[in-house]
């Protein structure tokens, strides 16, 4: 786990050195060209933080209507909806479940544009769409995914940039920008705070971690991570469902790990840390700047908003690794896990 999260910041430099000229710029001015009316999101665990990410971007930069589908509806229950003018992605690391792949096989069947965004090109679900996109990220070793995770934001965020500017080509001054997420990604990995930090929650009986906008996904990986690295129950929430309810069960004893960047999301964040401190909960929030109420942080690069995520998880991901380590686990073979989890 600790060498492939080491390995992110090459995998942004290889997957924009591949992907803006070539399958990813392909794929999006088809995509463009095309026209699709809507866009349907469909997978599992990690990657479903991802494609929820990407729905983020689709309905905010492309003004589309965005649903997450439900696999067991037409896996289980042979629904068969009319997805005329839908652009469906399917987002899988390996690419092998077999809900996923039935998922785009009916919705190709029925009308839809079909993509599948994965590590491996030769997927049966990569086979099932009609465009595909590789997110080269290599080998993953660890169970628990890490630059597989990035790797799939990274191409999402190329993937809807293309779309937008139509020709499939990001802009050249977004394509300055991007070009300087590997330097930072390093710059990020290099600070050992997160490895200090897992201490602090060595004994924690659970944990909380929310986000809003592009980083609700954050939050919500970063409970994964946690649950299956260290069996430390985690439960992930917008800031704006904490405030909805689980914000009574705030106290000392419940950690918070908000995520409170740049742009509105982050903004909104700072009245959620605010109520939390009034409730004198422990909360460390993930940043470029300290925020009133909280009781650490996380720093972070002040980037655009839709960057954020590729930047604030790997702090995340250092903390889930050493808090694993400890706690006494094996953050390398969580029990009962394995790499590829077929589902129908």
């Amino acid at each position: 786990m600790s060498e492939d999260i080491a390995e992110q910041p090459a995998g942004f430099a290889r997957l924009l050195e591949a992907g803006s000229s070539g399958e990813i710029a392909a794929v999006a001015a088809e995509v463009a060209r095309r026209a699709p009316r809507s866009v349907l999101f469909v997978g599992r665990g990690t990657s479903d933080h991802a494609a929820l990410y990407g729905a983020y971007l689709a309905e905010i930069r492309l003004g589309l209507p965005v649903a997450s589908a439900s696999p067991s509806a037409i896996t289980l229950y042979g629904a068969r909806p009319d997805l005329t003018g839908t652009l469906v992605i399917g987002v899988s690391q390996s690419g092998g479940s077999p809900d996923l792949s039935g998922v785009l096989s009916v919705a190709r069947e029925t009308g839809a544009l079909t993509l599948a965004v994965t590590n491996n090109p030769d997927s049966p679900l990569a086979k099932a769409a009609e465009l595909s996109i590789d997110v080269v990220a290599g080998h993953e070793r660890a169970v628990a995914a890490t630059k597989t995770y990035t790797a799939e934001l990274l191409a999402l965020l190329m993937l809807v940039e293309g779309i937008r500017a139509g020709d499939g080509h990001l802009p050249a001054e977004e394509r300055a920008a991007l070009e300087k997420l590997p330097q930072l990604a390093s710059d990020v990995l290099a600070d050992r705070s997160a490895t200090e930090l897992a201490q602090r929650y060595r004994f924690a009986s659970s944990l909380v971690t929310t986000g809003r906008g592009y980083a609700y996904p954050t939050a919500r990986e970063t409970a994964l991570k946690l649950m299956e690295t260290s069996y430390l129950p985690a439960l992930a929430f917008s800031g704006a469902d904490l405030l909805h309810g689980p914000l009574a069960m705030a106290d000392p004893d419940v950690p918070v790990l908000a995520v409170a960047g740049e742009g509105p999301g982050g903004q909104s964040m700072r009245d959620v840390v605010a109520r939390l401190g009034e409730r004198r909960a422990d909360v460390v929030t993930i940043g470029a700047t300290d925020v009133p109420g909280a009781s650490g942080r996380l720093a972070v690069p002040a980037v655009d908003e839709r960057y954020s995520p590729l930047l604030d998880i790997l702090p995340l991901q250092q903390l889930a690794l050493a808090l694993a380590l400890a706690r006494g686990e094996d953050p390398d073979a969580p029990r009962g896990l394995k790499k590829v989890t077929t589902t129908l």
